[in-house]
């Protein structure tokens, strides 16, 4: 509320008299003293245009979390603010808290730098980068994984060419008539290479599926069309390398794809109709599952929003190699994952639904399904890809997802303790912790032994 008065360069007694209310009253709610009320947020929306989505607890919600979990390195030594501190910070001063976070950012950029400088010196031939792709991450996580004018043009898109049915040859004909490009299955094309395209000809490997398929035609058609509309996001982003914004771009095709594919006001439709049963769905749509679980996590159009889910897809060795949320819960940067989290439990049932209740640390509850999916190319000396995929949402939404039905939401003990990663998860007795928590004073006692060989002060 303040940041939005200030930008208007309003004094709060004039920002008062617009909304209706007191200067006392705006005072308190800048300083977290009174909520917004019903009537308040309805000025805001008619005085000030204003996006309301800003005004929920999501954004503090997710720089608390940051926080969290950044001050978890090794560079913030000796340094534990407490939870409430935290909460204090994220609500009353969020431009301070992003400005910190960003700081880290930065630092964390400049290790990765010397980290390579020390690879060349050593004579390593790569050293892995991995910032780009975390702030690109960052972006899509702050943006709560929608995107609303690609949102809105993969819908108007879809409904244009009617893609409901026989969407690749439309596609097809699409790309020939308004680009003049020729669509060629091909086998020439190596296992790893899903498209390529050559002057007017776009080859596209014909193993794929027509679901991955249609897809690649789509982020194609994006490319072609949305440039604009791409670079004003991209813009917008700041991001502070050419890698970064380049990745973004490729990001933005994927979800001009996707919601094209899955546009949102039938895809919301059919996901309240069917209670978000991910085989339906996929039916539906002519879309995988994991298609489906990730365009879920996108459901937050302002006035028209979906369950807040939460989407992950985890290989075989535990790293999460896709992560979206629009729920409160937040995954891991540095460490693994919690080994008590069912997409872990999944590769043990290939094929099934697993389904769990969990609950955080800071002791709110979730539900989650997990199954594994499995991606290869033909050929006997081809790999196999597998993968458990992950969909989650706080529990006051597991009534209506179909694969909470017959569980008891209501028995405390029908919930695993889960947490974000070991070094920041203040979890006593957890038989599967791997180091100790950050800022605890370790006990170790020789005449006493446990599966972990050290307790530590939770106080």
């Amino acid at each position: 509320m303040r940041n939005l008065r200030n930008k208007q360069d309003l004094t709060q007694k004039d920002c008062a008299d617009r909304l209706g209310i007191s200067p006392s009253y705006l005072n308190q709610i800048e300083n977290n003293q009174r909520p917004l009320t019903a009537a308040v947020i309805l000025a805001l929306v008619e005085e000030f245009k204003a996006d309301i989505s800003k005004f929920t607890v999501d954004d503090s919600n997710r720089k608390l979390s940051d926080l969290r979990e950044i001050l978890v390195d090794p560079v913030f030594n000796g340094t534990t603010p407490s939870l409430q501190e935290l909460k204090i910070a994220t609500s009353n001063t969020p431009e301070f808290t992003a400005a910190f976070l960003a700081l880290h950012n930065a630092y964390q950029s400049t290790q990765d730098q010397l980290a390579k400088l020390d690879g060349l010196l050593q004579g390593e031939e790569s050293v892995l980068k991995s910032q780009p792709y975390e702030e690109v991450r960052d972006f899509f996580h702050y943006e709560n994984n929608y995107i609303d004018a690609l949102d809105r043009a993969g819908e108007d898109f879809s409904i244009k060419l009617d893609l409901s049915h026989d969407a690749q040859a439309k596609l097809v004909a699409h790309l020939r008539d308004h680009h003049n490009i020729t669509v060629q299955r091909s086998d020439t094309l190596a296992a790893h290479q899903l498209r390529r395209t050559e002057g007017k000809v776009l080859y596209l490997n014909r193993n794929l599926p027509e679901p991955t398929g249609n897809f690649q035609l789509l982020q194609q058609i994006a490319f072609l069309e949305l440039g604009d509309v791409m670079d004003a996001i991209l813009d917008a982003a700041q991001f502070k390398s050419t890698e970064s914004h380049e990745i973004a771009r490729l990001g933005l095709g994927n979800y001009f794809a996707g919601a094209a594919q899955m546009p949102y006001g039938a895809f919301l439709h059919a996901a309240q109709e069917f209670r978000h049963d991910l085989e339906l769905m996929a039916d539906r749509f002519g879309a995988s599952l994991e298609q489906i679980a990730h365009r879920l996590s996108t459901m937050q159009r302002v006035g028209d929003k979906g369950v807040p889910f939460f989407f992950l897809r985890v290989d075989r060795s535990g790293t999460i190699t896709k992560r979206h949320s629009a729920a409160q819960l937040q995954f891991a940067r540095f460490g693994g994952a919690c080994p008590l989290w069912n997409v872990h439990q999944a590769f043990e049932r290939p094929g099934d639904f697993v389904r769990q209740l969990a609950i955080t640390p800071d002791n709110e509850k979730y539900f989650c399904v997990a199954r594994t999916i499995t991606k290869r190319t033909p050929g006997y000396h081809t790999s196999i890809r597998r993968y458990s995929i992950g969909l989650g949402c706080n529990i006051a939404h597991a009534k209506s997802v179909v694969y909470a039905d017959e569980l008891n939401l209501e028995n405390t003990d029908s919930y695993d303790p889960i947490g974000i990663s070991c070094r920041i998860c203040e979890r006593t007795g957890c038989l599967h912790r791997s180091v100790p928590p950050i800022g605890k004073t370790l006990r170790i006692d020789p005449s006493k032994r446990s599966v972990v060989p050290f307790s530590f002060d939770n106080e």
